[in-house]
């Protein structure tokens, strides 16, 4: 099969166009032939080495952890899915090797979900990984996300920010978010209600004017400098949830509040919940740029970045 893999940890250089063996699905396992990936900031880290230490990992090694597709091949006992139906997938492995910048990807069936109906294959591919994200980080983290309660979401206009904002805005939580002057009308789109612009002034004092004594829950989707502030903007018996930094434990007992760092986990049935809120137009996703396989250095270099609004995608 055709894929683009790494041979060794380093720059975007390394990613090479292969001509690699394709996997064939074992019990309990489904092959998706791949119609389209979605890039996060996870692959260009896993490229560099960054969770060398983290995840056990073997070369060549395919990046890429999520995909929509088609279901070509069953492993005995697979009951759930045929062949021919059109799926989508947080893809994460115990061992970082089999990625989705290929043709064709094998995972246990066990963690796959219906494509949303509404959603084209490009577009269902920048869901999982994402939308998953925010929805664990927001209600396994922080139960009681809903009415009278507040919600700041910083890298509103991300792609895991994106989905932060309207699963708690759905929920019925008032949201403040923090965006570049560029993405203020996005989030406000995506259901903000008090818009911030990190790059305006005081995002401390622009929080505090809103939530005088502190919001409910902080959902850090930066890390650093931006979950350092992030403590004192949290009332007592608040939370702070962090998809990128592992927060201080000892500022957060000092304050009196709960910070937990969440690190997405596969979930079919949280990922059909997903998909079900798609089609009923209650979320929706965001495609900035949607790139051939080729092109995969360039998207990882633009989410290197920081700057997307949503997500890019690969199509194959």
């Amino acid at each position: 099969m055709r894929a683009i893999a790494i041979e060794q940890f380093g720059g975007p250089e390394t990613l090479t166009p292969m001509d690699l063996p394709t996997p064939e699905p074992r019990p309990g396992e489904v092959r998706i032939r791949i119609a389209a990936s979605g890039i996060n900031p996870v692959d260009w880290k896993i490229r560099e080495g960054y969770l060398a230490k983290a995840l056990p990992h073997r070369f060549p090694l395919i990046p890429g952890w999520e995909c929509a597709g088609t279901i070509d091949a069953l492993g005995a006992g697979v009951s759930r899915f045929q062949r021919g139906d059109v799926v989508y997938v947080y893809t994460r492995k115990p061992e970082v090797q089999g990625g989705t910048y290929a043709e064709f990807v094998v995972v246990p069936e066990s963690i796959v979900a219906a494509k949303p109906k509404s959603l084209l294959l490009h577009e269902a591919a920048s869901v999982p990984l994402a939308g998953l994200t925010a929805y664990q980080a927001l209600f396994r983290r922080a139960p009681g996300v809903g009415p009278g309660r507040t919600v700041l979401v910083h890298a509103a206009s991300g792609g895991v920010g994106m989905f932060g904002v309207q699963l708690a805005k759905h929920a019925g939580a008032t949201v403040i978010g923090t965006a570049g002057p560029d993405n203020q009308d996005f989030i406000r789109s995506l259901g903000v209600d008090h818009p911030i612009d990190y790059r305006a002034g005081d995002v401390r004092a622009a929080v505090r004017a809103i939530a005088p004594e502190g919001v409910d829950v902080v959902f850090d989707c930066v890390g650093g400098e931006t979950l350092s502030l992030s403590y004192e903007l949290v009332k007592p018996g608040g939370r702070l949830v962090s998809v990128v930094d592992t927060p201080n434990a000892d500022e957060a007992r000092a304050r009196g509040i709960e910070a937990y760092y969440h690190f997405v986990e596969p979930n079919a049935e949280e990922l059909a919940k997903l998909g079900e809120l798609l089609d009923a137009g209650k979320i929706r996703t965001h495609v900035s740029s949607i790139l051939p396989f080729a092109e995969a250095a360039l998207a990882q270099e633009k989410s290197r970045e920081g700057r997307t609004r949503g997500k890019a995608v690969l199509v194959l």
